[in-house]
């Protein structure tokens, strides 16, 4: 049984295409491969379980990222910032937004 609560990730990480190569269904309690269309070998439920896992924790990791981009002014706010503070004081203003969403360090 798979326990990844969206095999679907894990599936993709793996190469595989949703409806193309892999159809899932949920009941109540869990979600399984309904129809496996591929020609390549089905993966086991621990390789598609670690899959996913490892795609949860590459997409976690840049949550900095997702939260920077929602930070960061306009590109027009940003020439704006150029022209009336130069190049510098648009600088700092990506710096502040930079420094409140650093890049977590491993």
């Amino acid at each position: 049984m798979i326990t990844a609560s969206n095999p679907s990730i894990g599936l993709i990480k793996l190469g595989f295409t949703p409806e193309v190569d892999f159809r899932l269904v949920q009941n109540d309690s869990s979600i399984f491969i309904e129809e496996w269309f591929s020609g390549s070998a089905q993966p086991t439920d621990a390789a598609i379980d670690a899959a996913t896992i490892e795609a949860q924790a590459e997409y976690d990791s840049k949550q900095y990222q997702r939260d920077r981009a929602e930070a960061y002014p306009s590109t027009a706010d940003q020439l704006d910032d150029i022209y009336h503070n130069g190049v510098d004081g648009w600088k700092a203003t990506i710096k502040a937004v930079k420094d409140t969403y650093p890049k977590e360090t491993i």
